[in-house]
């Protein structure tokens, strides 16, 4: 299987709706389906993310499940895999623009409610928030619920563009004082552009799913504790497509700090950075596992010797990820497909192999071992190098080559 993809589109159809640290590369879900799941109707992601594995599931007729724990990443994959009646959606992108038209040259507080949470003001200058403030006036208006949520997606890229975030990080770090003197953006004229885009994104989406009638249902259970049988029965699942996250948030991609200031805007979470500690390994464990991977249990080895407290948060993340794996294993079929896309961490100078750590974990699950391929990561967001042993100066290469792991159910 050729899954470069380093110069693909990356932003077709519905993909570019968001950003969001980690996401699939569409071509290599799309390579995947096809040669895995042809004959597939029943498509699992159990971290989903932003939906990128649903929605390419959903062109392909194939309905899709997808479970992630962030309420943002949750709305963004509902609103990336929902059909929208396009003249209903002009109609309300037009009284968008007109609603905007008189603020542009008078605000007005007592025309709109200003939005206040804890330390909005560091992150937001005082026009923005003005602005943003009138934007979500509007979008709490709409009433069809679909078209709303729409909105908030473009909303909540605009709330990202226009905070005082570094947007080449992932975690919430605040630009300098200089950047924050020459940065001046326009919220009305960001989310007229968002919308836009958007637009022409679910457009050829909905060209693209043609007569389709799949369905992606999204939902926030967490595989690490179960699989609720009310919405996936056992063996009911043809393939499984996803990219598990690389290791406990606060050390590798915090998704909640990321999605934090969405959250709160959007009244998703109260505290959005909350959400890194209910994530796959955001608790350490306290009773030790014994693990039936030589890998793992030699990987931490490598780490305990340096530091006992960084070997505690390996295995409290592999821990977790070893029951989510074997939750998700009871509801694939016999002789289905588990297609997982990881990355190797390096912790304290040493490599954990998180390939070979998965198939020992699925092959304890009754799974074969069909392939491994390997490639570069071109797309993702995601930091190139760290300190792995916390010393200045001291620099390592951080997952820059992910490997996709072909496990088949016997």
């Amino acid at each position: 299987m050729n899954l470069d993809f380093s110069q693909s589109n990356t932003r077709l159809l519905t993909h570019g709706f968001h950003k969001y640290p980690a996401k699939m590369v569409p071509q290599i879900a799309s390579a995947l389906i096809s040669e895995f799941g042809a004959n597939a109707s029943l498509l699992f992601d159990p971290y989903c993310g932003t939906g990128t594995s649903l929605v390419e599931a959903n062109v392909r007729g194939v309905d899709s499940i997808g479970s992630d724990l962030n309420p943002l990443a949750i709305l963004i994959s509902k609103v990336k895999t929902t059909p929208i009646e396009l003249q209903t959606l002009e109609l309300h992108l037009n009284d968008f623009y007109k609603y905007l038209f008189p603020f542009r040259y008078h605000l007005n507080p007592k025309d709109y409610i200003v939005v206040n949470f804890p330390r909005i003001d560091f992150w937001f200058s005082k026009e923005v928030k003005n602005k943003l403030s009138i934007i979500k006036d509007y979008v709490n208006s709409i009433e069809n619920i679909d078209i709303k949520d729409f909105f908030k997606i473009a909303f909540s890229h605009t709330i990202r563009e226009c905070s005082f975030t570094r947007n080449n990080e992932f975690k919430l770090y605040k630009m300098s004082e200089d950047q924050i003197k020459s940065f001046n953006p326009e919220p009305f004229g960001i989310m007229e552009e968002i919308l836009g885009m958007n637009y022409l994104g679910l457009k050829s989406f909905i060209e693209e799913r043609k007569n389709a009638k799949t369905t992606s249902l999204i939902y926030d259970f967490n595989t690490i504790d179960n699989i609720p049988q009310s919405i996936i029965i056992d063996k009911s699942i043809d393939i499984v497509v996803t990219s598990p996250p690389y290791g406990d948030s606060s050390t590798t991609v915090a998704y909640g700090q990321f999605s934090a200031l969405s959250n709160q805007w959007l009244d998703l979470m109260e505290n959005g950075r909350s959400l890194d500690k209910n994530l796959m390994g955001g608790s350490r464990i306290t009773d030790l596992p014994n693990f039936e991977s030589k890998v793992l249990n030699k990987d931490i080895e490598a780490v305990k010797k340096i530091d006992d407290k960084r070997a505690l948060d390996v295995i409290s993340f592999y821990s977790d990820y070893e029951k989510s794996i074997k939750n998700i294993s009871t509801v694939i079929k016999p002789n289905g497909y588990a297609c997982y896309v990881v990355s190797n961490r390096n912790v304290k100078g040493n490599i954990l192999h998180t390939d070979e750590i998965t198939k020992d974990f699925f092959q304890q699950c009754g799974f074969n071992h069909i392939n491994t391929f390997y490639r570069k990561i071109s797309n993702k967001r995601l930091p190139r190098y760290n300190s792995p042993k916390g010393e200045i100066g001291s620099r390592a290469e951080l997952m820059n080559t992910e490997s996709i792991i072909i496990m088949q159910k016997q």
